[in-house]
């Protein structure tokens, strides 16, 4: 048995010559020399005392480091765990907790905050700096490539839990590979596509979307370690796609350096991870010629539907299930609706996830018994099968690309002095999608005020799910069951942001 994702991804490529990552100051780094680089690092990692199946967990910067220590992890046989950089020490601890992680990554910047945390958890910490440098980097000869199957365990993706408590999503081998095969066709990648990479690799998109299907398709990436948007227009003349989230689009369209003529050789815009605004669709097309393609997806499920390469791409619809793809709409009971009534979207393919560690009974509830994953998004298909999203049935906001459930954000509001309830809500954001609005009562006779509110959050919740804005109400709106009604609280703050 070989390994399945390594040898698709890396094993066919190690002896390339071929540019793989183009970085910001012009150098290239060749396929082989990546290659290379990630056998020295699974050699870390077996060192470190991890084999095939243990779990290793990344907060760490964008770097072409951190783009080896996954490709060793999947050579190895280790788990991965990459973890979003705005996570604060008490988030990763649970993280690697739960996982029972044996190895934390992280900056060096981080290290002192970290230790404590990798070490209450049973687990080493060591170092991988951006620049290269690291306690991690300097170990280890090159370690042989471990035998892995389909559907042995290649990463852990957590996903916030609507009380409060993360899931760690199970995807397979079989489930990486098989949806970048299925992307990089149905998005015609090939071996002379330049792709601009300014995602963070933390999260499905940039890492198993973009990375994947640029490995896949043999093609170079233009790696830069974050979105900036002078940074991309300098790049945008030499690729010829880039994938993206709505405020990439939105951020560059407030740049007059946009024109038709930068992006001449460009093939393909795509867009994800957020409803992006029929307006940008609009705007952009006006403004560089292009149709942005968008697309939709989850972190248990890669890709479920794409609009077409080749074909209608419709503004306001995430496109057509993608091929292997099923995918339904039902009621509440699981009944699949007809075509143009809204209900929950359900799908069922390759790319499913196994499952959430450690939570059978949470996996049972969302995974049915026939394979069919209960996505929690409310939508419609069309008569010619386009899917639209109209609505999330667990109130989950995405900002800036992120997911954020208000029932988290609540109880770190409701646990600070002076708070007696709060309401979260997502309005709509020109910049990010959605921002995160909180809704605050004060106990009877407190006084709190906002700056106060937002040093403790920043201490407990990572930055896209701190509140953009806050405000104090006597009581929150109610039915006459009881229940909070946040449809009057978005209606009540829908233009926030927009002035």
């Amino acid at each position: 048995m070989a390994n399945h994702l390594h040898d698709a991804l890396f094993g066919r490529h190690e002896g390339s010559g071929a540019p793989f990552l183009i970085l910001p100051d012009g150098s290239e780094m060749g396929h082989a020399d990546f290659a290379a680089r990630a056998a020295r690092h699974a050699g870390a990692l077996v060192a470190a005392g991890l084999g095939p199946g243990d779990r290793v967990a990344l907060q760490l910067e964008k770097s072409p480091d951190m783009l080896a220590v996954i490709a060793g992890a999947i050579r190895a046989g280790v788990v991965f765990l990459p973890l979003n950089t705005a996570y604060t020490p008490a988030e990763v601890s649970y993280f690697i907790s739960d996982a029972g992680a044996g190895l934390l990554l992280c900056d060096g910047r981080s290290e002192a905050a970290l230790a404590p945390v990798a070490a209450a958890a049973g687990a080493a910490i060591a170092t991988v700096n951006a620049d290269g440098s690291g306690s991690f980097v300097r170990a280890a000869a090159p370690a042989p490539v471990a035998e892995r199957g389909p559907d042995d365990l290649a990463a852990l993706l957590y996903t916030s839990g609507t009380t409060g408590r993360s899931k760690g999503a199970m995807m397979s081998h079989a489930n990486l590979l098989s949806n970048a095969e299925v992307l990089c066709d149905y998005w015609r990648f090939t071996a002379q596509d330049v792709l601009l990479h300014a995602l963070p690799i933390f999260h499905t998109h940039g890492l198993f979307v973009a990375t994947n299907v640029a490995l896949l398709a043999g093609c170079p990436m233009i790696f830069l370690p974050k979105f900036d948007a002078g940074e991309v227009l300098r790049h945008l003349p030499r690729a010829t796609a880039m994938m993206g989230v709505p405020t990439f689009y939105t951020r560059l369209l407030d740049d007059p350096r946009l024109t038709r003529d930068l992006v001449a050789n460009m093939r393909l815009f795509i867009s994800g991870s957020a409803p992006l605004l029929a307006e940008t669709h609009r705007q952009w097309q006006a403004r560089t010629g292009h149709r942005i393609l968008e697309r939709y997806g989850m972190t248990e499920t890669n890709m479920n539907t794409s609009n077409p390469c080749e074909g209608e791409r419709r503004a306001g619809t995430v496109g057509l299930p993608l091929p292997g793809v099923e995918l339904k709409v039902c009621n509440q009971t699981g009944r699949e609706l007809p075509r143009g009534e809204t209900g929950t979207i359900e799908v069922r393919g390759p790319n499913v996830f196994k499952g959430y560690w450690n939570m059978p009974e949470k996996t049972a509830e969302e995974l049915r018994a026939d394979g069919f994953f209960i996505t929690g998004d409310l939508g419609f298909m069309d008569s010619d099968g386009y899917v639209t999203i109209v609505g999330r049935a667990k109130d989950l906001i995405i900002t800036g690309g992120f997911n954020v459930y208000p029932k988290e954000v609540e109880l770190a509001i409701d646990a600070l002095p002076g708070v007696l309830e709060s309401a979260v809500i997502g309005a709509p954001h020109p910049d990010f999608g959605e921002g995160v609005v909180a809704v605050i009562v004060p106990d009877p006779g407190a006084s709190l005020e906002e700056p106060a509110i937002r040093a403790a959050l920043s201490v407990t919740l990572a930055r896209f799910k701190q509140p953009k804005a806050i405000a104090f109400r006597a009581a929150l709106p109610r039915n006459t069951m009881g229940k909070v009604q946040k449809t009057v609280l978005r209606e009540e703050f829908r233009d926030i942001f927009a002035s």
